[in-house]
């Protein structure tokens, strides 16, 4: 009971300590998020030539589109090429592909054995000659003006990578207005953590990079299918920048069903486990700055404390079912109105944990707000955040428990 109460203390102080310092990180850079996004895709002087590679497996659905996004991008025609790479597709990808782009001469269309989305990128990576270089998840469509809003934060010189913001295509499902939700509290948290220069992931959908950096450090790994967190920390163990483009809009289609989102989701929680552990040495070092120090200990964490956390709430509620059962048993069941008149209030426990568990609630709250007005302009409460709020926070716990498990019996997991 000792080492629960111990565990269960750490647990909440964590939380309510990274929710306070992004809280603090907000505020100390909102005039800065504020100004680029007034000032982001505006003046630009030099407009440096751009490949876009766009990895295919089974994607016939959905790939026409995305490619007619990038089509429609607002940048140079001349500037700008796309790499289709069809990695061994058993559906008519490539045949869709053919017919729909084979005449344009910004696409170039390339055909490989399956071998996964690493050997697909690292296939147009030795076909490239361009300053600049990205991908586009085959299920994502980028908006218009996203290209023309990342290419200023290269005015850097020592940034080397800059991602974009996520959000979820035209969310229908249940599960797919909790993923929008989601998505939405991800854009602050992403540029939180662009400005402490602790980006652990580089997503598939529109991250864009010097092409250099794949000649310095290397191509993908497979990096237990998250090859995009293997790279993301690998630029930082080589000291190499990552930044956010907040405003710069990709849109990717999130899972319909549980079961879905599920397989995703152990497969991103098992990537980020197996990944941490190739770049241990990265914990606590000051060397790699706030990502060592703070970050990749503090979400390692939080994983196992959610699973605790879960259980521990599971194993109360039990408890209490089975107490019910047990005075059902010897005096039957009570379906009377509660009276409140003989409650004493100032007898009611009301424990430490409880208070951190309710200011805790009411910070996530208040983040989720800023989140949503940043990400869409302004706030508008809507069934996504309730389905968010209600939903969410019992299927987590499932991904993240087979993710941890898979990692300590060193199970392998499915792409899909």
């Amino acid at each position: 009971m000792v080492f629960s109460s111990i565990l269960l203390y750490i647990s909440l102080f964590v939380a309510l300590f990274f929710e306070v310092f992004l809280l603090i990180t907000y505020f100390e850079i909102r005039e800065n998020i504020e100004l680029e996004s007034k000032n982001s895709g505006q003046n630009i002087k030099n407009f440096p030539s751009v490949s876009i590679i766009v990895p295919c497996y089974n994607e016939e659905k959905s790939v026409v589109a995305t490619v007619k996004s990038l089509l429609g991008l607002e940048y140079p025609k001349d500037k700008l090429k796309i790499l289709i790479i069809d990695d061994g597709s058993t559906d008519k990808t490539r045949e869709i592909v053919e017919k729909s782009f084979s005449q344009n001469k910004q696409i170039k269309i390339f055909e490989k054995e399956n071998g996964g989305k690493h050997t697909a990128l690292n296939f147009a990576l030795e076909k490239i000659d361009t300053e600049l270089v990205g991908s586009l998840d085959a299920d994502s469509f980028v908006d218009k003006e996203a290209l023309r809003k990342i290419i200023p934060y290269f005015e850097k010189e020592d940034v080397m990578a800059v991602t974009a913001s996520i959000k979820i295509h035209k969310p229908e499902s249940i599960i797919q207005r909790i993923q929008w939700t989601e998505y939405n509290w991800s854009i602050l948290l992403r540029k939180l953590l662009s400005s402490m220069n602790a980006l652990y992931v580089t997503p598939g959908p529109f991250s864009i990079f010097r092409a250099k950096v794949f000649k310095e450090i290397g191509e993908y790994k497979k990096a237990h299918y998250t090859e995009d967190m293997e790279m993301a920390l690998r630029m930082h163990k080589n000291g190499y920048k990552i930044t956010n483009a907040h405003s710069a809009y990709v849109y990717t289609i999130g899972p319909e069903k549980v079961r879905g989102l599920y397989k995703q989701r152990v497969r991103w929680v098992y990537g980020f486990l197996n990944n941490v552990i190739d770049y241990k040495e990265m914990f606590f070092s000051r060397k790699h700055g706030h990502i060592g120090m703070f970050i990749l200990p503090i979400a390692t964490f939080s994983i196992f404390s959610t699973i605790y956390a879960a259980g521990n709430l599971l194993w109360s509620i039990t408890n209490k079912t089975l107490e019910q059962l047990i005075k059902h048993e010897a005096i039957g069941w009570n379906f009377g109105m509660p009276n409140f008149s003989n409650v004493n209030w100032f007898a009611i426990n009301l424990s430490t944990t409880f208070w951190l568990t309710l200011i805790i609630f009411f910070l996530t709250l208040f983040i989720l707000f800023i989140s949503l007005r940043m990400a869409n302009g302004k706030f508008k409460f809507s069934r996504n955040i309730i389905f968010y709020l209600t939903i969410y926070i019992f299927i987590v716990p499932l991904w993240l428990t087979k993710a941890a498990y898979s990692t300590i019996v060193r199970k392998n997991i499915s792409w899909r």
